[in-house]
């Protein structure tokens, strides 16, 4: 014969790890921490920074 379960606490324990698993999705999908935020905002501005320093100004010609 099976194991004798308390369903109670089945139920309490399926509930948790259901919420648990909903928790990390949230975390994956909404959670950066705020030093990944300014990691990306520096490598953001230096990639800016590099884009613009490598643009070619085009010269005005005068149409006299």
């Amino acid at each position: 014969m099976g194991d004798v379960v308390n369903l109670r606490q089945f139920k309490k324990a399926k509930a948790r790890s259901e919420k648990e698993k909903h928790a990390d999705q949230n975390r994956i999908s909404h959670g950066r921490t705020k030093a990944e935020k300014s990691l990306t905002g520096a490598l953001n501005e230096k990639a800016e920074k590099i884009l613009d320093q490598s643009k070619l100004e085009k010269s005005r010609k005068d149409p006299d």
